[in-house]
């Protein structure tokens, strides 16, 4: 993931089975598919080049039974691993918050989301018949990454769309080249697991 053009764009695929999408750059170059595996005990993610699936740069699996408060290690193609993303378990009941740890077992960034009231009204106007169809137009969440000195690095936003099919990720600081491979790919993580949430 190298000279990449913000802002990012992850788009949801509703048509298949699989919990799915598909990343693109500001000039709609595609730089990665991310699949789910289905029916896993043990969350297991692959991320492909694109949707052809030609060819597989990395993957992300939990590191124990599903679970609330699992680390999802991150490794690329060789199998080295390159960080975790751990979820912080009970803090992200009211508001999502992640840890990015570096391939060296240190904690380097959060992951806060940054309004934890806009998904609880999101979640109880989405109970109300017909009103549900169109929350994912309404409240859109979004999380920043935060350095250990609460310095915002990039912010992930849901962009109002059908279905609540639709992310966009932008720069908000400079960010070191293999920094930001770990950040993208503890966001596609994270969105995965978020977006299940509602």
């Amino acid at each position: 993931m190298k000279d990449i053009k913000y802002p990012l764009n992850f788009k949801f695929n509703i048509s298949t089975l699989a919990n799915d999408f598909t990343a693109k750059d500001s000039l709609g170059i595609t730089i990665a598919y991310v699949r789910q595996k289905m029916f896993k005990l043990k969350e297991d993610i692959v991320v492909y080049n694109d949707e052809s699936k030609s060819d597989t740069l990395y993957r992300i699996k939990a590191d124990k039974w599903i679970d609330f408060s699992a680390a999802y290690s991150i490794k690329d193609k060789h199998g080295q691993e390159i960080g975790k993303i751990a979820r912080k378990g009970w803090k992200s009941i009211w508001k999502a918050e992640y840890e990015l740890i570096d391939q060296h077992q240190k904690l380097q960034y959060h992951i806060r989301e940054d309004n934890a009231w806009v998904k609880v009204i999101d979640k109880i106007v989405g109970e109300i018949p017909v009103l549900s169809f169109f929350t994912g137009y309404i409240f859109n969440p979004s999380y920043s990454v935060l350095d250990l000195n609460n310095k915002p690095i990039v912010r992930i936003k849901k962009e109002p769309s059908f279905f609540g099919r639709k992310f966009e990720l932008s720069k908000l600081n400079d960010i070191d080249l293999d920094d930001q491979e770990r950040i993208i790919l503890g966001l596609m993580m994270m969105i995965l697991l978020e977006r299940r949430k509602g």
